[in-house]
């Protein structure tokens, strides 16, 4: 066989050979002690992370149907890092889960299957590589067996995925009856704006903003979020909508660039109503889980913002922002899960006095949180700073003038949450959280990274280039 295919699909292939792996060691009684099996599995991911960085290649397969480049290389290898922060963060957790290898079994095909996502190039992979995706996320939403939340959350994973992969089908078939072709290449060149065809992209973008989040069809996020397992909730909040957001990107760009008067308009719309009603549901919220779930549906608005643009400038502060929005959120749910699975408390009241007890703990959600809301000197602020640039450059002034009035808005429930463990009293002293060494580990890595890439100028300029050198 070819070398070119083992080089093109070496994210995939690796992926697949971690998920064998995890299978045998399974089949072989290996996992039994899930100490040595967590060891096992982080160091394959740790070395999954860094191989990503070698031997990318521009190209396709299969008659187009795979597509790969370097900035998609690295979409890829930014989820690589987000899954391994995630699994070194949820150390304690799996310490105590009785299905380590199942656990790890689905996670990893979801991430395979975000994989094919990214690299599709007909809609046919498009579609299978979707449902690979979302189904064994919805199956990890019902991993805490003992409480009746987590299976409410599954079931509401579940029913919405479908629900959105029935959409999006639809709309696909649409499209296919009126290009004759699923290729995104040729669709482009036959997709003219016909009304048919206006329909079917109100279908497909229906299908994709259900995974992202956007509104109008967000109403099952907090409900799965605050139901699921921690690191299942940072799953779905960070490596699920980091998929989704490159893929309407790259999907927009490539099948409907012709299409561009129709999609503007919409996104346009859909970038208002999201960061409103996210940040403004927020502010309603008391559950921790809750919050942060219409804390990322505002966000994915703003990330919008970039995508909106259409630019190389735009491309890149949305992966930048992305990032960013990494390292940000996998801090504060290492945080948030250390002290539900430890206390058992999941509201922003439960965090009263926590700062007296918990100091470490207390600067990593303050300033992961700052990151979120755009406080400088964090990362977060110079990555909204892109996205409003990227904004402003197309002239969307109306729109700029909701995304920065919500900004304000969003001050108040981060700040929220801050004002509870630095300032509010409690009657009773909030117990000592223990931290291990791993969930140590992933937690500096993140803090590290919310700083120095807001202070690094090369960071941006590193992915602006990937950009420029894939067009």
């Amino acid at each position: 066989m070819d070398m070119n295919f083992f080089i093109l699909m070496k994210p995939e292939l690796l992926l697949t050979g971690l998920i064998f792996i995890i299978m045998f060691a399974k089949i072989a009684n290996l996992a039994e002690n899930n100490g040595r099996f967590l060891i096992l599995v982080n160091t394959l991911l740790v070395l999954n992370f860094v191989a990503g960085f070698f031997m990318n290649q521009e190209g396709t397969l299969f008659s187009g149907m795979y597509i790969t480049s370097d900035s998609m290389a690295f979409e890829k290898n930014i989820l690589n890092g987000g899954m391994m922060l995630i699994s070194l963060m949820a150390y304690d957790w799996m310490m105590r889960c009785k299905n380590t290898p199942e656990y790890y079994m689905l996670l990893l095909s979801a991430q395979l299957g975000m994989f094919f996502l990214i690299s599709s190039g007909n809609f046919l992979m498009f579609y299978l590589a979707m449902e690979l995706a979302t189904i064994p996320l919805a199956a990890l939403s019902n991993f805490d067996l003992d409480r009746p939340k987590s299976s409410e959350a599954a079931f509401k994973s579940i029913m919405s995925s479908a629900f959105a992969s029935a959409i999006m089908l639809f709309g696909l078939s649409l499209m296919y009856g009126t290009t004759g072709t699923l290729d995104f290449s040729e669709m482009q060149m036959l997709v003219t704006g016909s009304s048919l065809q206006v329909l079917a992209f109100i279908f497909i973008f229906a299908g994709i903003a259900f995974k992202l989040s956007l509104v109008p069809f967000h109403l099952w996020t907090a409900d799965v979020y605050e139901g699921s397992p921690v690191p299942v909730t940072a799953t779905l909040a960070v490596i699920s909508k980091a998929t989704f957001i490159f893929v309407f990107m790259s999907t927009m760009f490539t099948v409907f660039a012709n299409f561009f008067m129709v999609w503007d308009k919409v996104v346009m719309i859909s970038i208002i109503a999201t960061i409103t009603i996210g940040n403004f549901m927020a502010v309603r919220q008391t559950n921790l889980k809750r919050v942060l779930a219409f804390s990322s549906i505002a966000q994915m608005g703003y990330l919008l913002l970039g995508v909106a643009s259409t630019s190389v400038q735009g491309a890149s502060s949305v992966l930048y922002f992305m990032l960013i929005y990494v390292f940000s959120s996998v801090a504060i749910f290492a945080v948030v899960g250390l002290i539900f699975y430890q206390t058992g408390k999941e509201d922003v009241d439960d965090l009263r006095g926590f700062y007296k007890n918990n100091k470490l703990l207390s600067w990593v959600m303050a300033v992961a949180l700052f990151s979120l809301a755009g406080i400088p000197p964090t990362a977060g602020f110079f990555g909204k700073y892109f996205l409003l640039t990227s904004g402003a450059a197309k002239g969307d002034y109306i729109v700029l003038t909701v995304a920065i009035l919500n900004m304000i808005v969003s001050l108040y429930y981060y700040l929220r949450i801050v004002k509870a463990m630095f300032i509010d009293k409690s009657e009773n002293d909030f117990e000592r959280i223990s931290v291990s060494p791993v969930v140590t580990v992933s937690i500096v890595i993140c803090i590290a990274g919310v700083l120095l890439t807001g202070m690094s100028g090369e960071v941006y300029e590193q992915i602006k280039s990937l950009f420029i050198a894939s067009n």
